[in-house]
């Protein structure tokens, strides 16, 4: 694994002693200050539990087409269920891949007084045909979002701040997992299976399926020229990343890193499982302040007018989403565009 693109980290460390707990954070705090992304083992996770996912994942892309429209995310205010090829956009151009996203099961809000973002708020669309997807996304999202909570705490002492820094504003998370599948390309050049962004969050934990390449990394050289890596699963591990949230949280001391998906090579298709982990929507990510000799290597955050990062979640999922699913956007939320579209 030497010749990896990105760092690897062993999250067991945490639990073998003091001395190596606080190796680990340091190289937590390094990985996403130079880099934004990494590899995660030692998480717990099993494999037994990798493998079913998987299995249901590639059963419910298997599904007659009829089945899986009849959970279609143009029937779900809050962007849930299936989206069809090219039903997404990056960038405002349109990614090679269908998908299922699940987020927090809840009833709807219907308080004519709640918050834009609330819309947000509501059930997920399951297969009838299906029923076992369900249950291992929800033992996945309780697997993942309890590896989510030790980093949040590790990177928080690792930034000089209590160990519980963060812990208020995801008390009740806004998570948000996504089953996708890049089908192969013929094109004789590489196909986008999804555009070159930052996430917009806090934090994503992705599974890739063993053997499928595709997932590069933007890195930047001592002269500042920009390239991109690749970075192939490695067995038994997640690839970690950091989004805008998290940066703006440190000042710009932890980095959110451009990435993209390329379209495999037909016949061979891709399955990938990312996990965001979020605050509440209506919960503040807080802004920690570093100690004075980090302060000094913070780099501040990028100010793009067109897409400022907000510190209350719920305005933050709320663009995105109208963003990347303008049908749904359309359908539903009509007013949400037209009000955007005058300020």
């Amino acid at each position: 694994m030497t010749d990896l693109n990105l760092p690897i980290l062993d999250m067991s460390q945490l639990d073998a002693g003091d001395e190596a707990a606080a190796r680990f954070r340091d190289e937590l705090a390094a990985a996403t200050r130079d880099v934004g992304f990494f590899y995660l083992t030692g998480t717990g996770v099993s494999p037994e539990l990798e493998a079913r996912l998987h299995r249901v994942a590639r059963e419910f892309f298997a599904l007659p087409e009829e089945q899986k429209l009849a959970i279609e995310n143009i029937k779900s205010p809050q962007f849930r269920g299936y989206t069809r090829l090219g039903g997404e956009l990056t960038q405002g151009k349109v990614d090679f891949r269908e998908q299922i996203d699940i987020g927090p099961e809840r009833e709807v809000v219907t308080d004519p007084e709640a918050p834009d973002y609330q819309r947000l708020t509501g059930p997920n669309l399951w297969p009838e045909a299906l029923p076992e997807l369900r249950e291992v996304v929800e033992e996945w999202h309780d697997r993942l979002s309890d590896v989510s909570r030790r980093l949040l705490r590790a990177w928080a002492l690792s930034l000089g701040a209590e160990e519980d820094f963060f812990d208020g504003a995801f008390q009740d998370p806004s998570s948000l997992i996504k089953i996708v599948r890049y089908p192969g390309s013929t094109e004789p050049e590489p196909q986008q299976g999804v555009g070159a962004h930052k996430d917009g969050g806090v934090l994503t934990l992705l599974w890739i399926e063993p053997g499928r390449g595709g997932l590069q990394v933007e890195r930047e050289d001592a002269d500042g020229n920009r390239y991109w890596v690749d970075a192939p699963p490695v067995p038994g591990a997640f690839v970690v990343n950091i989004g805008e949230m998290l940066e703006a949280a440190t000042q710009g001391y932890l980095r959110a890193t451009n990435h993209r998906v390329v379209s495999p090579r037909y016949p061979e298709d891709r399955i990938s499982v990312p996990f965001f982990f979020n605050p509440g929507l209506d919960d503040y990510m807080p802004t920690l302040q570093l100690p004075a000799e980090l302060a000094a290597l913070a780099r501040g955050v990028e100010d793009d007018p067109s897409n400022p990062i907000h510190t209350l979640y719920g305005e933050n999922a709320l663009k995105y989403r109208l963003r990347a699913h303008p049908d749904v956007a359309e359908r539903w939320h009509a007013d949400l565009l037209a009000a955007r579209a005058k300020a």
